[in-house]
């Protein structure tokens, strides 16, 4: 199985962005413990802060589901929103922090509308909470 997280823009910064909200932990120590804990899963990396790359990434079929944090373009990204709609794999969304706790604009997500399942305020534990979901709907075909 091979599953594709996806970054969007300012997350090459977690880390040293807003540890209080987002951890203190680079994103590639959280890939390191999911590589550990799902073993059996080939799990690729992507992070951009170009929305076209983003939908490049989404287009491309040679994953069986994609993880993805769109950052602030889950909050006004149609482009993303029809480029995961379109998506024949599964899609789980993930925000670290809660957004539905914080600004009033990013209680909407755009994006979240057209994935399987959204994810959000688990901090790092969304990603493999999304993982586990992928690897659910995969075996359950039951998307």
């Amino acid at each position: 199985m091979r599953i594709l997280i996806i970054n969007g823009p300012n997350l090459n910064l977690l880390g040293q962005r807003r540890p209080e909200i987002y951890g203190e932990e680079t994103f590639l120590d959280t890939l390191d413990k999911l590589r550990q804990r799902f073993g059996d899963v080939d799990i690729y990396y992507f992070q951009s802060n170009c929305e076209g790359e983003i939908i490049d990434r989404i287009q491309e079929d040679q994953i069986d589901g994609i993880v993805i944090n769109p950052g602030a373009y889950a909050h006004y990204s149609h482009a993303i929103a029809d480029a995961i709609e379109g998506c024949p794999l599964p899609v789980v969304e993930v925000h670290i922090s809660n957004i539905f706790a914080r600004e009033e604009f990013r209680a909407k997500t755009v994006t979240g509308r057209c994935a399987n399942a959204v994810i959000a305020g688990c901090g790092r534990n969304g990603y493999a909470l999304a993982i586990e979901q992928i690897i659910h709907l995969l075996n359950s075909d039951a998307r």
